[in-house]
């Protein structure tokens, strides 16, 4: 049977990965990776998730099964944390899941069980994962407008004329905050914009929310999901633990379905902790414990939202010194909308000749759309970045 398998596509990320082990050279950078690095070139673990694993491991008594749909406590932090008082608590469902992507999973999945004629609308560009968690779930994606490569801006016009086309019930994938891969988000004003024209067209919203805390910090990076909750009557959430606590290795994620009704809602429950079941069966719990108790606990919530500020703060510093050299190196300001994107990502404008030429003869390894980690960058090494970079998109 198994002769009959094709081949399957490399991961592009994976396999910069694998390069990169194997490059000898001691000066290269990785800046394809999506993981926060400091100084040092380490992802380090959170002083507050240290803590809160020494708590667990200290009052854990049984490693027996919890629900299908996983701890409702850390359902309640996670909503707490995400939607605040936007929605009530009889309107939200939840499951826990294996990180973000597994939240994106599981909740494609409720739509293709709700509406399998559902279209998902994806911003061009996305995260190269999102179309492909469209087609396993068996769903059809279709492309918006979004990105302005010439202003590293949005093209708001291209959008809005693009959403228009949304037929009630499809999906429209948003990225909550730090937008991957350009790092242009989308302004309050524009989240309100998008609550009316969703409404209009009757379609619903899944926000992927993967870096929360990274662009403006906690709240105000959840206030354009925390708008349309308020507004809309269905909005869907897949949100990781990954980045925002350092628990890349935990895989923690949870999908919430925001619902019209108490009635839905219990609908909604029932069918996550049914598609957990086919999937995976019982999520995984450690990682979710873990948060749970650092946002339970005042001391460590407080612990935790510092040390994500001074990673947050860390990269608009990169974001900016890294302009700065770049402006110096080419002569030109045309990397200057660097500072003003947010999050770990942005696009250079570099071709995949461009990009294998910065990884053979300069040692900088990024994907082939020109993506770079910013947080990928140490500050001594961001003046011969800026050199190489200046020096093949010249």
């Amino acid at each position: 049977m198994l002769h009959a398998l094709g081949s399957a596509t490399p991961d592009p990320i994976i396999r910069l990965m694998h390069a990169f082990a194997a490059d000898p050279r001691p000066d290269r950078i990785d800046l394809g990776v999506g993981m926060y690095r400091d100084e040092a070139g380490g992802t380090p673990v959170m002083a507050a998730v240290h803590a809160a694993e020494l708590r667990v491991l200290a009052a854990q008594e049984t490693k027996g099964y919890l629900g299908l749909a996983g701890d409702p406590a850390f359902h309640a932090a996670m909503r707490d944390l995400l939607l605040g008082e936007a929605a009530s608590v009889e309107r939200v469902a939840a499951a826990g899941t294996p990180g973000g992507t597994g939240a994106l999973r599981q909740a494609l999945e409720l739509v293709r069980r709700a509406n399998p004629g559902a279209r998902v609308w994806m911003s061009a560009p996305t995260w190269p994962n999102h179309p492909a968690l469209v087609r396993a779930a068996g769903l059809e994606a279709v492309q918006y407008r979004y990105y302005d490569a010439e202003s590293g801006g949005i093209d708001r016009a291209g959008m809005r004329a693009d959403l228009e086309g949304a037929a009630p019930g499809d999906v429209v994938l948003l990225h909550g905050c730090c937008h991957n891969p350009t790092g242009a988000d989308l302004t309050q004003g524009d989240w309100s914009d998008l609550a009316v024209l969703l409404d209009r067209r009757g379609a619903v919203p899944l926000i992927d929310m993967a870096y929360l805390g990274f662009a403006e910090g906690p709240q105000a990076d959840a206030a354009g999901l925390r708008l349309l909750a308020a507004a809309l009557p269905e909005v869907l959430i897949a949100a990781s633990g990954s980045k925002s606590f350092g628990l890349y290795r935990e895989r923690v994620g949870c999908v919430l379905a925001v619902c019209a009704d108490a009635g839905i809602r219990e609908r909604a429950a029932a069918m996550l902790a049914t598609i957990n079941r086919e999937s995976y069966a019982f999520p995984p719990d450690h990682g979710a414990r873990v948060v749970t108790t650092v946002l339970a606990d005042a001391d460590l919530h407080a612990q935790w939202a510092a040390e994500l500020e001074a990673m947050r703060l860390r990269l608009a510093r990169l974001r900016a010194a890294l302009a700065d050299a770049l402006r110096d190196a080419s002569g030109s300001d045309r990397f200057g909308c660097l500072k003003a994107q947010r999050g770990m990502f942005s696009l250079i404008g570099a071709d995949p000749a461009q990009v294998e030429r910065l990884r053979a003869e300069h040692g900088v390894y990024l994907i082939g759309d020109g993506r770079i980690n910013v947080a990928g960058l140490g500050e001594a090494a961001i003046p011969g970045v800026a050199r190489a970079i200046a020096a093949e998109l010249a």
